[in-house]
Order: C-alpha cells, then sequence, then structure tokens
C-alpha cells in the first residue's frame, strides 16, 4: 500500500529545499522527488577535459539543484533575481529575502556583507552614469562555491528525517483531475498521490515543464530571452569594484538597437565552467571564498534580454538551438579573444596561447562567435564592453576572453495567483525552471511563498 502524503515537491533545488524546511518544521508528511543524484554523489565526469553529456548532468541536476555547484551569491534586493514581487508585492518579497538570508545564515553562511558601505557605492554610481551605464546596488553575501555544499549538506541532514526524498526519479506527468492536482507519474512508471503539488523543475527542467504546462493547458507567457557571452579579464581590472560590491549589476542598452544588455553571475578571481542542459552545453562561472582556489581572473555574463513578437512562443527552444550551434562547431563552448572577433577572424590555441588572459575553461574551443550568435546581439555586447571599459579599463581589450554561448532557460512563465498556484487547483509552480525567479534568493523565497500557503490550506482543512 502506498504511503499516503501530505505534499509533493517536484525538484530539489533551491525553491524545493526550502519548501521542504517550511512545511517540516510543522510535521507535515512531506515526499520529494528529484531526477538527479544525492549531494555526495555529484560529480562532474569528463574525458580528455570534455563533457561526457551525462543524462542527467550532475552540474544542473540532484540535491541543490545548479545551485549546489554555483558560487552561492545572495542577492538581497528585490530589484533583481526575479520577478517573486510581481505575484507577492514589493513588502512581501523582502520579507521573504529576509527569512531566507536568516535561514542561510543558520545553516552556516558567513556574516560578511558586501555592498553595504554608501561612499563605495556612490562612487561606483558615479562611474557608471558618466558611463551611460546604470548601476543596481544591492548587499550581497558571498558563500562561495565550496560553502553552498556544506550548507545544502546541512539543509538535507536536517529534513532527512522529516521527508522521504527520492533520487533518480524524473516525472513523467502530473496527475490532474477535474482540474484538481492528484499526484505524480514517473518515468519509470509509478504514480505518487498528495493533494498538493509544489513543482520546483529548475533551469534544466524548463523544456519539460514548459511541455508539461501546455498538456495540462496552462495559460503560458513568455519572459524575454536572455542570452550572450560571459566574458573573462584579469582579475585586477575589475578589483575596484569587486572588492567592495562583489558583482556589479549592470545594465546598458545599446545604442544601435536598444536593447537591453546586462551583467550577471560575477566571479571575481572565479573560474568558466560548463553546464549541460538535457545534452546542449552552455557556459557559466563560479569563484571561490577559499584564496588557495582562486584564480587570476575575473568573469561574468553580458546577456541580452529580447522580447519576441507573436506569433513566437518557444523561447527556451530558441535559446537551445543557438547553443546548439556553438557545440555544432566547438564540440561544446567556444572561446574567442575580443580581438579576434573585431578583426573578423576565428580565434586559434596558438593566438589563445600567446593572449595575456590565461582561460580558466581549458575544454573551450578557439573558434569565432560571429558564426553563432545572432549580428544584433553581438553588436550590442559589443558596444557594452566599450561602455564598460571606461569604468573597468581593460575590459575592451584584444585579450579579453569570451564565451558561447550562454543561455537562461527561464523564458516562460505561468498564469499564477499572489502565492504561486497555476491555473490548477494546490499545483504551485516555484523557481527558476517555472519562470518566476533568476537566482538562488528570489528561488529559494518562492518556495517559502507556495509553502505558506500549502501550510495555510492544510491547517484550514484539518
Amino acid at each position: 500500500m502506498k504511503k499516503k502524503y501530505d505534499v509533493i515537491i517536484i525538484g530539489a533545488g533551491p525553491s524545493g529545499i526550502f519548501s521542504a524546511l517550511s512545511l517540516a518544521k510543522k510535521g507535515y508528511c512531506i515526499l520529494i522527488l528529484e531526477k538527479g543524484l544525492e549531494l555526495k554523489d555529484r560529480f562532474c565526469l569528463k574525458k580528455e577535459g570534455r563533457c561526457l553529456y551525462c543524462k542527467p548532468c550532475s552540474v544542473l541536476n540532484g540535491w541543490g539543484g545548479a545551485g549546489a555547484f554555483s558560487d552561492g551569491k545572495l542577492t538581497l534586493t528585490t530589484s533583481f533575481g526575479g520577478f517573486l514581487q510581481d505575484y507577492a508585492g514589493e513588502e512581501k518579497t523582502r520579507e521573504l529575502i529576509d527569512r531566507v538570508d536568516q535561514t542561510f545564515l543558520s545553516y552556516g553562511a558567513p556574516q560578511l556583507l558586501f555592498g553595504d558601505d554608501p561612499q563605495s557605492v556612490k562612487n561606483i554610481l558615479s562611474l557608471a552614469e558618466a558611463s551611460e551605464l546604470q548601476f543596481i546596488p544591492a548587499p550581497i553575501r558571498h558563500l562561495g562555491t565550496e560553502n553552498c555544499f556544506s550548507i545544502l549538506a546541512e539543509m538535507k541532514r536536517s529534513l532527512e528525517v522529516k521527508a522521504d526524498v527520492r533520487f533518480r526519479t524524473a516525472i513523467k506527468e502530473i496527475i490532474v483531475e477535474k482540474n484538481i492536482v492528484k499526484g505524480v507519474l514517473t518515468d519509470n512508471g509509478e504514480s505518487f498521490y498528495a493533494p498538493y503539488i509544489i513543482c520546483g523543475p529548475g533551469r534544466e527542467g524548463s523544456p519539460w515543464f514548459y511541455e508539461e504546462s501546455k498538456r495540462l493547458g496552462l495559460s503560458i507567457s513568455n519572459n524575454p530571452v536572455d542570452m550572450g557571452v560571459r566574458v573573462e579579464v584579469p582579475a585586477g581590472v575589475m578589483e575596484h569594484i569587486t572588492s567592495k560590491v562583489y558583482e556589479s549589476k549592470i545594465i546598458y542598452y545599446s545604442p544601435s538597437f536598444d536593447d537591453k544588455v546586462r551583467t550577471f553571475c560575477m566571479n571575481p578571481y572565479g573560474e568558466v565552467v560548463v553546464e549541460n542542459s538535457e545534452g546542449v552545453v552552455t557556459v557559466n562561472g563560479h569563484s571561490y571564498r577559499e584564496k588557495e582556489r582562486q584564480t587570476e581572473n575575473t568573469n561574468f555574463a553580458l546577456l541580452v534580454s529580447k522580447n519576441f513578437t507573436e506569433p513566437f512562443n518557444e523561447p527556451v527552444r530558441y535559446g537551445r538551438y543557438i547553443a546548439s550551434l556553438a557545440n555544432m562547431l566547438g564540440g561544446g563552448v567556444i572561446v574567442q579573444k575580443l580581438g579576434d572577433l573585431l578583426d573578423g577572424r576565428r580565434s586559434t590555441p596558438e593566438r589563445i596561447e600567446r593572449g595575456l588572459v590565461r582561460p580558466t575553461l581549458k575544454e573551450s574551443t578557439p573558434g569565432d562567435l560571429s558564426l553563432v550568435l545572432p549580428y544584433r546581439y553581438l553588436k550590442s555586447i559589443l558596444e557594452m564592453l566599450k561602455a564598460l571599459d571606461k569604468i573597468a579599463p581593460g575590459i575592451y581589450s584584444p585579450h579579453t576572453l569570451l564565451y558561447g554561448v550562454e543561455v537562461k532557460f527561464y523564458s516562460q512563465r505561468l498564469k499564477m495567483s499572489s502565492f504561486l498556484e497555476t491555473e490548477i487547483k494546490n499545483l504551485f509552480a516555484v523557481g527558476d525552471g517555472a519562470g518566476i525567479t533568476r537566482g538562488l534568493v528570489q528561488a529559494s523565497a518562492s518556495g517559502l511563498l507556495a509553502a505558506e500557503e500549502v501550510a495555510r490550506r492544510i491547517c484550514w482543512e484539518s
């Protein structure tokens, strides 16, 4: 006889974990289903430095989700990191973010906070404004990639006696009867039932969730398609900024096309890494708190945000298509010197070797990003690099490295209530994969919001 659960949580990423932490405190019977591996088993397997296209990718799947291998930046603001305030409102979102921060601190997050020195923030704001750049200040708590693992492990230990967790369990379908959620059907044919389901599919699970949402007849709207490159420069180029605010969130509107370009996920003294999203390899970045694990470089993404007009309605598919071109031409991630791109030639291993910036992603293939990214994207990225050079001289250097492609697969979101319930009763959607958030803090906060409503309903029904 199947065990009866109060709540099923799909996905053990930040949103799913924080939902579980909240509900477990109240003694509810919880099942967490995760298609990836336990934290201790999550390793990126490579052969001769190359991605083996493991299914599922352990960098993106498993306990902690993609956040487990991130550098653990807690951006404690509503100004960026997602759209949660569109649902819960500004005041409620701020309250949830504070709760997320306090939870991380209780599990061992460092006390040090970046970006809380008013004079340093004012200086950077002045630099940015003079260069037609918009700098968005925010307090940031940096966990470090190595600390992410230890904190997530502690969270798992606290949940082990309070919730059932099943790994290597992918969801095939969400079971719905008369527009009320009933349970889930797994890929291996098992069924689990509960009156409430919180779905946190994660970035890698967003294609599945998109197709499942269409099957269930849910209303879907498109977020902007965020796509671009990861930039790598000597750490000293950005030191005067990163030492004060750690991550600088900067927005620019390109003169040629008036497209929005933004910095994302800045990693001082970090390394560039790959991610495998269901067979499509993209690029990302990490950084460590431990000095001995730090590199000589700083990396960050430059993403162009584009809204497309109807009848276009497949932003995830579009992003995967562009990324797959890079995989086709480079066997994975392509790296190119900025000077080579400006001169209209592909980079070669010899020219990369002669450059002043040593690539931290050794498995990247020297190539030509102009054969991958649309002209409009490249033009906007180059114009922002030139603007950034005014506040951090050396960014627009011919030796700067550009890696491609970086794509964020959170480009669709559902019609939902203020507490993230979908149009199907008792089915909640949370996190990056649901298109609601774009980072660790708001993803965690969305999990708290959904769990709060589930607990209220269970209490009311009892």
